[in-house]
């Protein structure tokens, strides 16, 4: 056998294997631990769904049941002390580069593997080998790795270890609740890393994640990207997989004289999209209007624009000061303010029935039409056209 493995492939050709296999690793979580695994968003085939488990265990050791779990845990306990790996606890430096200690800290809790891991394979083959045998899939891909590459196998064995370390448990759940943009105001602090999701197979798109957390598409807008999410289409064209959820947008049609049942279920299942209307429609023309004279204090209007739409336990007391500070200076934005926080308690279903929240979606939209802001009237108009339509 040469130096260079049963394949004697030059360096370049070795690059590419090695991008190639760990893509297939990133696809394999994404697509089989994530969307279909822990949100059940997809349902795959048994041969795809073997594939997956099995190239994890290869490349990773991770145990379904584990990861779901830890992740699950996540969305429930989202930026608060119990998050497995918040960098607003942890810090973002500790969740770049000790995201695996954490997971494994995470793990070792088994009463949250046994709370959050529920609707995982238990077969035979996991019982026996994936879950008892973590280890040994990665010693299997180094003799695999240093058979078919010889002296390269050992630094692709390396990169593959650390790539969901580095690429998943470091960047998406560091980076993807510190920096990037937020298309929905969403009660955590997640961000889309970037628009075109490739590198991590469309985790990039975080903060649509956590937006609609059961969608198996994690793009939302035309011009963002999400690979793992045309591997599922495919999939599905070949009857490999069925997709059974994606999020729901809404669309605006002609507006109705009141508020009815079609348009409180837009309101309340496609609130992610209302928030993003109203911050885009009120809260930024009244910012700017308040703040913003002869051209200076833009960048602070849009500054308050941010903190107007985030949940304030997820403020820190200096940004609660300047919220403070901001509102008692601004009738106007106080006002729109308020009405926003009114128009959250009703997608966020805080009243006994549905005719209550019904009764209070229609007192809001009255009252948005009396306080004399045209941009904030305008708003509660197109409410009242909104109906849900599938993605």
């Amino acid at each position: 056998m040469s130096l260079y493995g049963i394949l004697d492939l030059p360096l370049w050709q070795v690059v590419l294997a090695g991008l190639a296999m760990t893509h297939l690793t990133i696809a394999s979580v994404t697509i089989f631990l994530h969307r279909s695994q822990a949100h059940r968003a997809v349902e795959l085939h048994p041969i795809p769904a073997h594939l997956f488990r099995f190239w994890i265990w290869l490349t990773t050791g991770m145990v379904t049941r584990e990861w779901v779990a830890v992740h699950r845990k996540h969305h429930v306990h989202c930026e608060t002390e119990q998050d497995p790996h918040s960098p607003r606890f942890f810090g973002i430096r500790r969740v770049l580069t000790q995201g695996s200690e954490l997971y494994r800290d995470a793990v070792a809790d088994r009463r949250v593997v046994e709370r959050y891991g529920h609707g995982t394979p238990d077969d035979w083959i996991e019982r026996n080998l994936y879950s008892r045998f973590t280890w040994h899939g990665c010693a299997l891909m180094l003799v695999a790795d240093l058979a078919l590459f010889g002296v390269y196998g050992l630094t692709l064995w390396a990169v593959q270890m650390l790539w969901i370390p580095v690429a998943a448990a470091g960047v998406v759940n560091g980076l993807g609740h510190y920096w990037g943009y937020r298309s929905f105001d969403t009660p955590d602090g997640s961000r889309n890393i970037l628009a075109v999701g490739l590198l991590i197979g469309g985790e990039e798109l975080h903060n649509n994640h956590h937006a609609f957390p059961a969608s198996a598409r994690l793009a939302q807008r035309w011009w963002e990207i999400d690979i793992g999410w045309q591997y599922i289409r495919l999939l599905s064209l070949l009857r490999l997989a069925r997709i059974k959820r994606v999020a729901v947008r809404v669309q605006k049609v002609a507006p109705k004289r009141s508020v009815d049942l079609e348009i409180l279920r837009a309101v309340v299942a496609g609130r992610m999209h209302v928030s993003r209307r109203f911050s885009r429609q009120v809260l930024r023309p009244v910012a700017r209007e308040a703040l913003c004279q002869g051209g200076r204090g833009c960048w602070h209007a849009r500054r308050v624009v941010s903190l107007l739409g985030t949940e304030r336990r997820l403020l820190d007391a200096e940004a609660q000061a300047q919220l403070h500070e901001v509102l008692s200076q601004s009738e106007r934005l106080r006002l729109v303010y308020e009405l926003r926080e009114q128009l959250r308690q009703v997608w966020e279903r805080r009243a006994p029935s549905q005719e209550d929240l019904l009764v209070r979606l229609q007192e809001w939209s009255e009252r948005a039409e009396q306080t004399g802001i045209a941009v904030l009237a305008r708003f509660a108009c197109d409410l009242r056209a909104l109906r849900l339509v599938q993605a």
